[in-house]
């Protein structure tokens, strides 16, 4: 496997830090009495689905202790985080569909979006057929 170069691995931090807009520094948020981010970057999803759910939760709690509040900077965020693979093709297709498109994305419309690509669709399945073959007893 091909290492990354200096550049390459700035780019990719400079692409994970959270815009000074959207969060404060430490300085800044201990200045306006806020308490310090106790909330980790839940880091790159790369698309594997059995990942996606405890990354959707850390990327969620992410956007709410940075305090992302409007729709368009929260996409961003989110697209930012995945790469490689499936969610790489899916950050390009809605990169090239946001360039197309002016105004504010749909949220909701968003969140189902990329749930249904990336969710674990065998866990609903699995579900559903436990409880069809429940038994009690023996």
């Amino acid at each position: 496997m091909e290492e990354a170069s200096t550049s390459d691995k700035q780019t990719d931090t400079e692409m994970l830090a959270v815009p000074a807009t959207i969060a404060g520094t430490s300085q800044e948020n201990r200045q306006a009495g806020l308490p310090k981010n106790m909330v980790p970057d839940p880091g790159w999803f790369d698309g594997d689905w059995t990942k996606f759910e405890d990354w959707w939760r850390g990327i969620r709690l992410f956007l709410k202790s940075n305090r992302v509040i409007e729709t368009n900077d929260r996409i961003t965020v989110i697209l930012a985080r995945l790469r490689e693979g499936v969610a790489g093709i899916y950050t390009q297709k809605k990169l090239d569909e946001l360039d197309e498109e002016l105004g504010t994305q749909d949220w909701d419309n968003f969140i189902k979006e990329i749930k249904t690509t990336f969710s674990d669709k065998s866990k609903a399945a699995d579900a559903k057929w436990k409880i069809e073959t429940f038994k009690q007893g023996k």
